[in-house]
């Protein structure tokens, strides 16, 4: 089944550059576009799209806005910011409004692609100059709001997973697949979705940036 986009961008050379490179990839398909963030909220709910392809800074509703009410009306959506924008404010304010990555414009068309099929896949996609943020605010005691393990005096890893759940946070905080982490540890792919469950109410975390965030900190994936 291929994966349906919808393009997001107020300038249409960077629509029709968008448009040439996935027409060329037999797994995705451009199922519309739009020059807003207004348009764009209208159109997740006419086209159901798989993946939101978000310009960040547009005229009216921003790519933040916009995101923020697609993933409340559709929020199996992902979003990806692809955007000029590699400042801090806007990387974490994009996350925060549920956008699953974060890639700029400068970025090589085939970083692009791979970052839609990662997010379509449910993982997280950060370009790795700008994963930086994430590690420096990983390095912040206090820095944004803590999840229930954090305020809970943020155990070691040991405490709370175990050595099983370890290696599937490892597999997630690394963008995998849970068909791929299912082939890798040789269990099955609802094993591996009853571990992630478990891991995530052990932790009290609830998406997979938090997960990533706790996984760099704890050190069981590095930067």
């Amino acid at each position: 089944m291929k994966v349906r986009l919808l393009l997001v961008d107020d300038h249409p050379i960077v629509r029709s550059g968008m448009r040439m490179l996935f027409q060329a990839e037999p797994d995705l398909e451009i199922v519309g576009e739009a020059d807003g963030g207004a348009e764009a909220i209208v159109a997740v709910q006419r086209l159901h799209p798989d993946v939101v392809i978000m310009d960040v800074a547009m005229p009216g509703v921003n790519g933040i806005e916009a995101t923020r009410r697609i993933k409340e009306l559709a929020p199996e959506t992902a979003v990806l910011a692809l955007t000029m924008h590699e400042d801090e404010q806007y990387f974490f304010e994009m996350l925060k409004a549920g956008a699953s990555g974060y890639i700029p414009k400068r970025a090589a068309p085939d970083d692009l692609v791979a970052a839609v099929r990662v997010v379509a896949q449910g993982n997280v996609f950060l370009y790795a100059t700008l994963a930086r943020f994430l590690m420096k605010d990983v390095g912040e005691p206090g820095a944004g709001e803590q999840s229930g393990a954090e305020a809970a005096g943020d155990a070691g890893a040991d405490d709370l997973l175990t050595a099983r759940e370890r290696e599937v946070l490892a597999c997630i905080a690394d963008g995998m697949t849970s068909r791929e982490i299912a082939e890798k540890l040789v269990i099955s792919v609802k094993t591996v979705e009853r571990h992630r469950e478990n891991i995530m109410a052990k932790l009290d975390i609830h998406n997979r940036v938090e997960l990533v965030k706790y996984a760099m900190r704890k050190g069981i994936i590095v930067g």
